[in-house]
Formats: structure tokens, C-alpha cells, sequence
């Protein structure tokens, strides 16, 4: 059976050519004109969302924070942002709510449809590899990282300043937690997204220096340990 998919834009001519060409790839597609339009349907049959993000009362970000809060069911279901916002700002919000993949309009349809299949495939591939894996409750605990004051928790996904809980998005938290496990190294932009950033997913230097910036902040005093070299990249160095 073919992947059903959700198109979410109002405009009408945008949903009629994604909805038209996505159908010709073999998948089953509906269309919502609104973001609560789409939030008053069953959305349980839909493999993937395709968002707008301006539309007229609630927002496409609006929307995916609604469907990711409302049942754990829509947890891991994909959703690819398509707006005329193409700042980097947006794009990291985007991806910090927890969307798959952002792309800017205008788009050439070939675009739109390899970035479907792939964030697809992504998707599928990580469904299995999830149903091989031995069960959650016979996997030993990963070791906490800790450095002076700072305390990041693998399991629970959280991180502590002088024992004090710290607000992380889930981008800053895999770029700190990379940089601790791997002190006195500078790396470079693209070994950092290898390690941070999941296949597929377009990223940029700028990404790369926003989340960084917003990181050092965060974990004040300890964001003069993460050292730049110009030219080479990022690293975390250790400091009396």
C-alpha cells in the first residue's frame, strides 16, 4: 500500500500541484487549506505532512508543535516545512520543532519529490532498525559525561550546569554532548554535521555557527571552552 500524505498550504494552485505531481509517484495525497483545517481531520493514516509555514491564523511551526504534542502516535511521523521564509533563522526553528527536512519556495517539483523519498526512506529505515533492536529494557545505561561543573545525562537527554538543569534544544544537546566526548580536538564543520546532523538534511555553515553561538551562551562560564579555529572548525578544550 502507497504512503498517504497530508498537504497543508492555502494557497489552493500549491496544493493542486503537489497533490497532482506527488500522486503521479505512486503516493495517495489530501489537501488542507489551513492549519486547522488539517488539525480537525484523522490524521492517523498519514505517513508525512507537507507544511506551509505562513498561513493566515495559526502558523505551519503552530501546527507541528499541536501534532507533536497531541499523542505520542505522531512522534517520529514526518514533516517537510515548504515556505517563502528562507532565512537561517527559520530554517533552524524548523528543524529545531522537530521537522525532517525545510524547503524554500519557489521549488522545482523534482526537488519537493526527492526530498519526499528521502526523508521516507529515512524514516523506514530507522522503523526497522528500531524493530531489529534487542529490546530498551536489556540495553545497559550510557555513562554520564561530566566535565567540572557541566553534567550531560545520555538516557534522559538532559544536561546540568552546577547541578542545575539547562534548557538544550535537541541540536544543541547532540553538538555538546559530541564536543565532551571528544575534548582537545577541533573538528571540522562537515565532521561536525556527520556526527550531529541526520543523512539527508541540508545544513549550512551558518546552522553550524548559530547553534554554536546559542550553545555558549547557555552553558556560561563554560563556553569559552569551545574554541574556533578559523579556517579548521570547532572543539571543546579542557581548562584549569
Amino acid at each position: 500500500m502507497s504512503t498517504r500524505l497530508l498537504v497543508i498550504d492555502d494557497e489552493e494552485s500549491i496544493c493542486e500541484i503537489l497533490k497532482y505531481n506527488l500522486e503521479k509517484e505512486g503516493y495517495q495525497v489530501d489537501m488542507a487549506y489551513s492549519a486547522e483545517e488539517a488539525l480537525e481531520m484523522d490524521l492517523s493514516p498519514y505517513g508525512l505532512f507537507v507544511v506551509d509555514i505562513m498561513m493566515e491564523r495559526l502558523s505551519g511551526f503552530d501546527f507541528a508543535k499541536r501534532l507533536r504534542n497531541s499523542s505520542s502516535a505522531f512522534e517520529e511521523t514526518p514533516i517537510i516545512f515548504c515556505s517563502a521564509l528562507n532565512g537561517e533563522d527559520d530554517t533552524v526553528m524548523g528543524l529545531n520543532i522537530g521537522a525532517d527536512d525545510y524547503i524554500t519556495k519557489p521549488f522545482k517539483i523534482s526537488e519537493v519529490i526527492a526530498r519526499v523519498n528521502a526523508v521516507l526512506r529515512r524514516t523506514q529505515i530507522a522503523r526497522r532498525a528500531r524493530e531489529a533492536a534487542p529490546s530498551v529494557d536489556s540495553e545497559p545505561l550510557e555513562p554520564q559525561i561530566v566535565y567540572q561543573g557541566l553534567r550531560i545525562d545520555p538516557n534522559e537527554k538532559v544536561c546540568y550546569l552546577d547541578g542545575e538543569q539547562i534548557s538544550l534544544t535537541k541540536t544543541e544537546f547532540e553538538i555538546l554532548a559530541f564536543f565532551l566526548r571528544r575534548r582537545n580536538r577541533i573538528y571540522s564543520r562537515e565532521e561536525i554535521i556527520r556526527h550531529v546532523w541526520a543523512d539527508d538534511v541540508v545544513v549550512t555553515n551558518r546552522t553550524i555557527d548559530t547553534n554554536i553561538t546559542r550553545l555558549r551562551k547557555k552553558i556560561a562560564p563554560y563556553g569559552n571552552n569551545i574554541e574556533t579555529r578559523l579556517g579548521f572548525g570547532y572543539g571543546f578544550k579542557e581548562k584549569d
